[in-house]
């Protein structure tokens, strides 16, 4: 990830609502500092890892609550399958969920229903650990 690219963030849930909300929190370009977004929208656990093997994510958008394979057992195989994985922010069932992201070391997680704000603040904190890494 560079300062002067787009941003690449796989979107994974099965609730066309979770990923338009997520969308919205986040947007087009989070913040004037930081490279315009492009979501990678996706719904089914087989194309997540497709995408992952091709290359290009920066960053993963989990949801916890999808089905038939859930947002944190797919955090935890990618943590374990992906050399240098993108880092993760796991969406999950409420507030006390949390340590299950932890499980699935996921770097970030946020419970439904989405607070946009808390979304935001949190995809603007991994990016910009991610960025300052990098230099």
């Amino acid at each position: 990830m560079t300062d002067d690219h787009t941003l690449r963030v796989l979107l994974y849930s099965d609730d066309r609502e979770v990923r338009a909300a997520v969308k919205s929190a986040i947007g087009e370009r989070p913040h004037p500092d930081l490279p315009p977004v492009e979501f990678v929208e996706v719904a089914t656990e087989p194309v997540v890892f497709q995408h992952l093997d091709e290359g290009g994510i920066d960053i993963v958008i989990l949801d916890g609550e999808a089905v038939p394979a859930g947002g944190m057992g797919i955090a935890r195989q990618i943590k374990d399958e992906i050399f240098h994985a993108p880092p993760v922010i796991v969406l999950t069932a409420r507030e006390q969920d949390a340590w299950l992201a932890t499980w699935s070391r996921a770097e970030a997680a946020v419970p439904h229903p989405i607070d946009p704000f808390r979304l935001a603040e949190t995809f603007l904190s991994i990016v910009r650990t991610r960025l300052a890494a990098r230099r």
